[in-house]
Formats: C-alpha cells, sequence, structure tokens
C-alpha cells in the first residue's frame, strides 16, 4: 500500500505542465530544445526511450522523446539543501511523445515539488525559492512552446 494516495495528489502540486504542438515530432524536438535552452536550461541528456524500447523489446512504441533540462546554478543549490539527495532525480526532464502524427505531446512534472513532497527535500523558505525559480523558468519556456 502507497504511504499517500496519488489520486488526491493536486498537478499543481507536482508542477504539472504540458501543451500540445502541432508539427512533426523530430521538428517538436528540436523546438523544445531551443525553447529550454533560451529559457536558461541546459540539456545534458537526452534519448529516445521509444526507439530503445522498440529495439531491445520490440515494443512497437511510437516516438517519444526525453530531454534532461537542468539549470546549473540552480540545480547546485537544490544539491546543497537536499544534501546531495535532489541528485537522484536529476535532470528535469521534458518529455516529447508523438500523440498521432503530426502531433506531439509536451509534458513535465518538477522534481522540486515532488522532492518537496516525498521528504528528499526541505520545506523551507530557501527550497520554496527553489521551487518558484525553477517554476518560473519552467513557466517562460512552456509560454514559448
Amino acid at each position: 500500500m502507497l504511504p499517500i494516495d496519488p489520486t488526491q495528489i493536486d498537478p499543481d502540486d507536482i508542477g504539472q505542465t504540458q501543451t500540445v504542438l502541432e508539427m512533426d515530432h523530430e521538428e517538436a524536438i528540436e523546438h523544445v530544445r531551443e525553447v529550454f535552452t533560451d529559457a536558461g536550461f541546459g540539456v545534458p541528456v537526452e534519448f529516445s526511450p521509444s526507439e530503445l524500447l522498440n529495439e531491445k523489446v520490440d515494443a512497437d512504441r511510437d516516438p517519444y522523446y526525453v530531454l534532461g533540462a537542468c539549470n546549473p546554478a540552480v540545480a547546485d543549490r537544490a544539491l546543497e539543501v537536499t544534501d546531495g539527495k535532489l541528485g537522484a532525480l536529476f535532470p528535469c526532464n521534458v518529455v516529447i511523445w508523438e500523440e498521432e502524427p503530426g502531433r506531439q505531446r509536451v509534458y513535465h512534472v518538477s522534481i522540486m515539488r515532488i522532492a518537496r513532497l516525498v521528504g528528499m527535500a526541505p520545506d523551507d523558505e530557501e527550497m520554496a525559492e527553489i521551487v518558484a525559480e525553477t517554476g518560473e523558468l519552467v513557466d517562460k519556456a512552456f509560454e514559448e512552446l
């Protein structure tokens, strides 16, 4: 049994943000990468789970891509206030999946908010500032998408 009821979590509690882009999958990946970079994130990690799963276990998955975005200054502060624990959730993933050809879902949840919810991060003013700052950066990026 889970210690919390996931159905009771408000999407805002985990910083859930999403949008739909009307473009092909590769174009969406490039667009999201560019917008997040312009918003202050680097993208040190990226991969395609669909390609991997289709190759390894013949999953027949539609295009699905993960951009691991990171703002180094915020990440450094978050590691400091969580005694290194938040690194287990790094980077902040932005997921792009093809709902249908020409229609891509872009989805993100806040690792900073989730870390605080599950007790990996303190519920204090410094962490609240980190949550707010990352939220502003993500909001800025999603506004540009």
